[in-house]
């Protein structure tokens, strides 16, 4: 089984550094020096970890044969993907990956349909599901148990209890204020 690890962002310097947003519990087993990773695009990889190390609160890696920053941007927006047995998945309950989440449909609790899971962004206060809906447009909604109240994998869907204003139509949104 194929786990998304990190995200590859700007250089870093001159001598072929990359920022990574990381997006595995496990950076240090996952991103240590020494692991070969496969890449999306796969014309970019394999990639396997040189070095390293936190800078300003951030992650930088360097990879073998990587020695400058031209080849360093040429990097920029890969995902680095690692090969997990299918033994490690998460063992709570309410604990997933992302591929796990990835396109899962997204209804209220009472069946209304919202979209699908297109995205996750993971921000330091909480991970968000970006939703697409029918339409086209995208919602984002804040994955914390108050909101996503039952995440079934099963029937490929998240069950939510939004807030009002939430995933409101802003029109709507508009006109519930103009009303006395």
């Amino acid at each position: 089984m194929q786990l998304v690890v990190a995200r590859i962002g700007r250089a870093h310097g001159l001598r072929g550094e990359v920022t990574v947003e990381v997006r595995t519990d496990e950076p240090e087993l996952r991103l240590g020096p020494g692991a070969v990773l496969t890449t999306e695009p796969a014309s970019t990889g394999p990639l396997t970890i040189e070095t390293g190390r936190v800078h300003s609160g951030r992650l930088l890696l360097r990879f073998a044969g990587v020695t400058d920053r031209t080849g360093a941007d040429a990097l920029r927006n890969t995902l680095l993907i690692a090969e997990i047995d299918p033994e490690e998945l998460p063992d709570g309950d309410d604990e997933y990956y992302d591929h796990q989440l990835m396109d899962l449909d997204v209804v209220t609790e009472d069946g209304t349909e919202i979209g699908r899971i297109t995205e996750i962004s993971h921000l330091p206060s909480q991970d968000l599901f970006i939703v697409e809906r029918p339409d086209g447009t995208e919602v984002m909604i804040p994955f914390v148990e108050e909101i996503v109240v039952e995440i079934d994998l099963q029937e490929q869907k998240a069950v939510i209890a939004p807030p009002p204003g939430l995933i409101d139509d802003r029109a709507d949104v508009a006109s519930d204020r103009d009303e006395p």
